[in-house]
């Protein structure tokens, strides 16, 4: 029995590591809000983009020969997903749970939300940098009209 639980412990531990936490909170009315953290991490999604566009556009300047392609995919992918998360924030978070009709400013807000999930779909298609400052100005549009300020 003791023979078992040291060869499943690691198993069962790393299980639990590799499961995803959840990247843009529950749609139950749990009431547990943090939309100061919602925005902080679109921020930080973006700057990832950004980082993950300029390796990839390094890596594909060497040569064929040379080229080290699993490293481009992960870049690649890594863009995509970050894009993905900012996309799941707004939607499920923000345009789901937190935006409703007749809130001040709800259809300025809307908009705005919607200029971010465009820009994030430009960022999955593109290794333009224009598109990550343009996700990033959105936020900071939307952090004003929500927050009343420009949050960070």
């Amino acid at each position: 029995m003791k023979k078992l639980i040291y060869v499943l412990l690691p198993i069962l531990l790393a299980m639990t590591v590799s499961i995803p936490l959840a990247g843009a909170h529950c749609q139950i009315p749990c009431g547990i809000y943090d939309d100061q953290l919602r925005a902080q991490l679109i921020a930080e999604h973006a700057t990832t983009i950004e980082k993950s566009m300029k390796q990839i556009t390094e890596l594909s300047k060497a040569s064929p020969s040379s080229s080290n392609y699993n490293q481009l995919m992960r870049w690649i992918s890594n863009k995509e997903e970050h894009a993905t998360k900012v996309q799941k924030i707004v939607t499920a978070y923000f345009m789901t749970q937190r935006i409703k009709p007749g809130q001040d400013n709800y259809a300025e807000k809307v908009i705005v939300l919607h200029k971010m999930l465009l820009a994030a779909m430009k960022c999955k298609q593109t290794t333009d940098i224009t598109h990550v400052n343009t996700l990033r100005t959105h936020l900071k549009e939307f952090e004003k009209l929500y927050f009343g300020h420009g949050h960070g």
